[in-house]
């Protein structure tokens, strides 16, 4: 069911609490990037518009439930005033008198940044009456926080229950093109999944092998499918007790029909320092104190051929270690194998999106999500938390 969104409610004059994910990475006090930021723009931007006093909540890092210098949101403040062009006030807790001071002086159209969440225990453990105190400061809950979605916190699934709930625009987008891949993905349908473990994606395989026609399977979980194929690896990362877990989901992806690609040759190195060596064999020729730390040359144009052939792409999770140099060109050839396809195109993680950007096409893919966790969440068929208490559209 469609939830309803910022567009179904009166927002003049009403105190709006938005929940946004702005856990965003910070180098000496700055904002190093502001994807997150940016994302959640257009909601604020509308609120603002129409007159909402908007007061914005949010983690960063993980303070562990108590105030830590490092977690504050001032820098983030401070981005978000340089991107609206106006100041964002904020203040130093999330909760509390000086925040109730702080809410009671908005005006209409007013941007009001509220400290850390998670530097109060009571955020993760979803406690009801820190989710009260929240939701006291507002007349209504917005959550544009797709990112967090997938957790049952406060200030994500407990201020609901005291609010009015609607989606923001991230959320709704999210949502939409997510649910797309599930509920009608136009074939071919390719999924790309790497990363370093199998264990983190066990689910979303499972559920993709019903709808997609190829599956590529890249990273160090690549490793785990081809010990169960036989192959010794050297030192490659390989989850032993998974490979028994591998050998069936190949078994499965041949039952269905589902062409389930693995590399077939790879970039190695010396275990014991990656940097003094590199050199490219076929998988079955691992030496046997190095490690497979990307895909190979033959394995790339392999993957960019079926990847041509799509019309629905889903990529999760790098080719291999592509922030160390050398070791990056597999994760960039695929981001621009997905870029040149002409396919509704759905990128998603952290490391996955920071991999697009770097090759130049993050413009060309149709959707660049913010939820990593989150997003393999809903791939696997699961409700989020986060959007379940929403209201229905």
């Amino acid at each position: 069911m469609p939830k309803k969104t910022v567009r179904d409610v009166d927002v003049q004059g009403r105190r709006v609490l938005v929940r946004v994910d702005f856990n965003v990475p910070l180098d000496q006090g700055r904002v190093a990037d502001d994807t997150r930021i940016r994302a959640a723009l257009p909601t604020i931007r509308y609120l603002m518009e129409r007159g909402a006093r908007v007061i914005l909540v949010s983690h960063l890092g993980r303070p562990k439930g108590k105030v830590d210098d490092r977690y504050r949101l001032d820098p983030v403040a401070r981005r978000l005033g340089e991107l609206l062009g106006r100041e964002v006030v904020k203040t130093d807790d999330c909760v509390g008198p000086e925040v109730e001071a702080a809410v009671a002086r908005l005006h209409d159209g007013d941007v009001l940044l509220l400290e850390n969440v998670r530097f109060h225990p009571e955020e993760e453990k979803n406690d009801e009456g820190f989710a009260r105190k929240l939701a006291s400061l507002a007349d209504i809950y917005v959550n544009d926080a797709f990112g967090a979605a997938h957790r049952a916190h406060a200030s994500t699934v407990g201020v609901a229950e005291f609010l009015p709930a609607v989606a923001g625009f991230l959320m709704e987008k999210e949502l939409a093109m997510l649910g797309r891949l599930l509920a009608d993905p136009e074939p071919p349908f390719v999924a790309i999944l790497g990363g370093a473990k199998i264990s983190d994606k066990i689910g979303v395989i499972e559920n993709l092998l019903g709808r997609v026609q190829t599956l590529l399977v890249g990273g160090g979980m690549a490793n785990t499918f081809l010990r169960a194929r036989g192959l010794m690896l050297g030192k490659s990362l390989v989850e032993v007790d998974k490979v028994d877990l591998a050998r069936e989901l190949l078994a499965r992806a041949q039952q269905r029909g589902v062409e389930l690609l693995l590399p077939e040759d790879a970039v190695v190195a010396p275990a014991e320092a990656p940097a003094t060596g590199r050199r490219e064999v076929p998988v079955a020729e691992v030496p046997e104190e190095w490690m497979i730390l990307d895909i190979g040359p033959a394995t790339v144009d392999r993957f960019a051929a079926a990847i041509k052939t799509a019309r629905t792409v889903f990529w999760n999770g790098p080719m291999g270690v592509f922030e160390m140099a050398g070791f990056e060109r597999g994760t960039e050839a695929v981001a621009r194998a997905v870029a040149d396809s002409g396919a509704l195109s759905v990128v998603g993680g952290g490391d996955t999106v920071a991999a697009v950007e770097r090759a130049g096409v993050a413009e060309r893919i149709t959707h660049l999500s913010t939820g990593g966790g989150a997003a393999l969440e809903f791939l696997e068929g699961r409700e989020l938390p986060g959007v379940a208490v929403l209201q229905e559209g």
